[in-house]
């Protein structure tokens, strides 16, 4: 989740920002698969401009951490309204969706559509458990 709002998002994308930590801590730990919300659209009046810069640099910055940018959805949202949450918002006529190309293409314009979209991932019940430990208490 990426907050949209002006010093928001630029706070959250400078070098020591939660957004980039967030992004480097999920790669480091497995995730293979990520999904962008750009929250709080309406604090911008749904900008399409914001919108497009945002993507712009954050695919900057997860394609240098390891992810395809191409495998990523973006979606605009306004978690506080309930806007492309479960459905497709009128706030944001010129948001045509997010497409995924991935082995099996996907596209939607809403958060849940994009949840839905993501392919299981294999578990290895054949393989011994293994935790990685960060300290001991």
């Amino acid at each position: 989740i990426i907050a949209a709002g002006t010093g928001e998002f630029e706070a959250g994308i400078s070098k020591d920002g939660q957004t980039r930590e967030h992004a480097l801590l999920a790669y480091t730990l497995g995730v293979k698969q990520l999904i962008v919300a750009i929250n709080k659209m309406d604090t911008t009046k749904w900008s399409e401009a914001r919108f497009s810069e945002i993507i712009k640099e954050t695919s900057s910055f997860i394609k240098k951490v390891g992810y395809n940018p191409k495998h990523v959805p973006f979606v605009p949202i306004s978690g506080f309204n309930g806007d492309n949450m479960i459905e497709a918002s009128p706030n944001c006529p010129w948001y045509k969706g997010w497409e995924k190309e991935t082995k099996a293409k996907a596209t939607g314009k809403t958060l849940l559509e994009a949840i839905d979209a993501i392919d299981p991932p294999s578990r290895p019940t054949d393989k011994p458990l293994r935790l990685p430990l960060q300290d001991v208490y």
